[in-house]
């Protein structure tokens, strides 16, 4: 009974805030900001959109992964960026404007790309072993709830209370980020068999992941004759994923506890990753480049 509340009340709740927060930092202008960047918007699309789903299948493949964890793996491919990406971009002396900007872009067009990804990977990771049903319209519905309707309200605050949402904000994220940290924790106490028995097999996985989004972001944006800076802020954005709602979506669209594990693994692991690479390219980037 304890954990179906904190899987249909609490964990919605706590991911809303999350989305709240980062809403109270976007504006309109910062859509306006990839308009005219364009080449970096469309660089990060395709890394963050077909690379990253892509390239988790192919481990997927490779490491012979199949069912529940293979799914779960998929619905963390799908997820926006998580929003500490922008504070790694910060560390590591990126580009915080595009990664704001990308996280916006990005956080809209889940609301209809990780349906698709998440029915497409049921049927064709489960459909051997059983039927399987997907409820696309209602996963949409869900995911546009939980998602969208934070991240516009607090985009709404934002525009009307201006001087609201900036008092709010430093307070918000920081509490967004704690909340993020009790995310992970409750699913970590909630599955605490299951990753046991699977983390040596489920954690090189997602470090591979994590470290081979990075390095392939980097360097597509490179390729791309994007500056240094926005080639680390995409390599961050790629890779960082919202652990948190790949967890939400998983214990209350999904109701499969085995879908939550990757999130969970992938939610603790990708920041070994990250901060790692965000220190590496801080020493070599300045403000300028």
């Amino acid at each position: 009974m304890q954990g179906e509340i904190f899987s249909t009340v609490l964990f919605p709740l706590i991911l809303g805030f999350i989305m709240f927060s980062l809403g109270l930092g976007l504006r309109v202008a910062d859509f306006q900001l990839i308009l005219r960047q364009p080449r970096a918007l469309l660089v990060g699309l395709v890394c963050h959109f077909l690379l990253l789903p892509l390239a988790c299948y192919g481990l997927i493949q490779l490491f012979g992964m199949t069912g529940y964890f293979a799914v779960g793996f998929m619905l963390l491919a799908a997820c926006p960026t998580g929003t500490t990406s922008n504070l790694l971009t910060y560390l590591a002396r990126g580009d915080v404007a595009l990664a704001l900007s990308f996280t916006a872009v990005a956080s809209v067009l889940t609301i209809f790309t990780l349906p698709l990804i998440v029915s497409w990977s049921l049927t064709h990771f489960l459909a051997a072993n059983q039927v399987v049903q997907v409820p696309v319209s209602m996963i949409m519905g869900q995911v546009l709830l939980i998602l969208g309707l934070p991240v516009a309200l607090g985009m709404l605050t934002r525009h009307f209370k201006a001087e609201v949402a900036l008092r709010l904000e430093p307070k918000a994220t920081k509490v967004a980020t704690a909340l993020f940290v009790l995310i992970v924790a409750l699913a970590v106490m909630k599955h605490w068999n299951l990753l046991l028995s699977n983390f040596s097999t489920l954690a090189p996985f997602a470090l591979i992941l994590n470290l081979s989004m990075l390095a392939l972001g980097f360097f597509m944006a490179w390729i791309a004759g994007l500056s240094r800076r926005q080639s680390i802020t995409l390599g961050i954005e790629t890779a960082m994923q919202n652990a948190s709602l790949a967890l939400v979506v998983a214990a209350t669209v999904l109701k499969q506890d085995e879908i939550s594990v990757p999130g969970a693994i992938y939610g603790i692991l990708m920041y070994v990753g990250g901060l790692m690479f965000a220190l590496f390219m801080r020493r070599f980037t300045s403000d300028s480049q």
